[in-house]
């Protein structure tokens, strides 16, 4: 019994020591690190492109010219010839007053013309003949110097009955209101049958020239001195977008920079003049507007959303031939649309990532899902 137990020990013991090394290559099979996960990314291409270089700003529309048309003689308005919002053009006929009573007028200015006009020339005829007969001494000087007197009286009243005729001529004219300028009307203000009044504070219509037209608009101060630079080189093109969604592009040209920067905001106001050929816009209108500069060619641009901010600056994933992702510091330049120029760091073709850079670092292996366009930000 004894040999029998002495000898099941040994068993055991040999087991044991057979099991050490299964039990310490086990071990050692789980000690490696699990491989690095791919992380999936979108990526685009740095490609070169025409960048356009631009100041926006909001602009609010306005008319060339605008006249309020107001009578100026009063009377019954007879004749409205035009509907409200009607495109007019200079010297058409808008409204008629009643004209008879200037019409009267006019003619008795006339007549007292004339009948002044026979009393000068019997005047003038005596002052005449008392010259003549002054120097026979067969009239005193006193009564040649009254008949003299009475002759030029006489033509100073011919002079002002003329002014008459004339003054009367003028305000049977003005019973006929034409249009000063061309443009669109706006509502009528006074009805057909109405009393008007001369030089009433309320007007007829307002006019409002929209061809050409207007866009006025504030930039920043720090912009002027670039505006001032390229506008003495040539004429800027100003661009206005009435629809929201940018689809509609009005081409324009600068002709006004004010001559004073506003203290208060820190602005200067410019003003862009448009053909308007199409009506596309309209006065009050508010519109985004954009001024170019310049064009800057061969630009290498990359999507808006590839470059990323750290505490070193500017910075971009690229994305190497193996699929690895490096961090590049870049220096990024203006923003065209969804496109951003990058001054140095990048080349031509470089792959750089669009999206999915938070879960990156330096060295991780990625997983291209999509390719875009960089130059379409699509």
């Amino acid at each position: 019994m004894k040999i029998r137990s002495h000898f099941s020990q040994c068993q055991i013991l040999r087991f044991s020591l057979a099991l050490v090394p299964l039990l310490i290559g086990w071990g050692c099979q789980q000690s490696p690190p699990p491989p690095k996960p791919v992380v999936p990314v979108t990526v685009a291409q740095a490609q070169a492109a025409e960048v356009p270089v631009e100041v926006r700003a909001v602009g609010s529309i306005e008319p060339l010219q605008s006249v309020a048309v107001r009578a100026q003689v009063g009377g019954i308005l007879k004749q409205v010839n035009f509907q409200e919002g009607d495109d007019v053009t200079e010297g058409q006929v808008l409204f008629q007053i009643d004209p008879r009573e200037y019409d009267a007028a006019l003619n008795q200015a006339k007549a007292n013309l004339e009948r002044d006009r026979v009393l000068a020339l019997n005047a003038e005829s005596d002052a005449k003949r008392y010259g003549e007969l002054v120097q026979k001494d067969y009239v005193t000087r006193e009564q040649f110097e009254k008949a003299r007197a009475a002759a030029d009286s006489y033509k100073s009243i011919l002079d002002a009955g003329a002014a008459a005729v004339e003054s009367a001529r003028l305000n049977l004219e003005y019973t006929t209101i034409r249009a000063p300028l061309s443009g669109r009307t706006g509502s009528l203000q006074v009805k057909l049958g109405n009393l008007v009044k001369a030089d009433d504070t309320t007007p007829l219509v307002i006019i409002n020239q929209i061809h050409p037209i207007l866009v006025k608009f504030a930039i920043p101060e720090q912009y002027l001195s670039d505006i001032r630079k390229f506008s003495a080189a040539k004429t800027l093109v100003v661009t206005a977008f009435p629809s929201r969604d940018g689809r509609v592009a009005v081409p324009g040209e600068l002709v006004f920079i004010d001559n004073a920067v506003d203290s208060d905001t820190g602005t200067i106001i410019l003003k862009g003049r448009f053909a308007n050929a199409e009506n596309a816009l309209w006065p009050g209108q508010f519109v985004d507007t954009t001024v170019r500069l310049e064009t800057i060619h061969n630009a290498v641009v990359v999507p808006s959303e590839a470059i990323q901010t750290g505490q070193q600056g500017t910075y971009v994933y690229v994305v190497d031939s193996t699929g690895v992702a490096g961090m590049r510091p870049v220096t990024a330049g203006r923003t065209s649309g969804e496109t951003t120029v990058v001054e140095k760091g990048l080349i031509l073709g470089e792959t750089v990532v669009t999206d999915g850079q938070l879960r990156l670092v330096p060295g991780a292996k990625v997983e291209i899902k999509k390719s875009l366009d960089a130059t379409s930000g699509q």
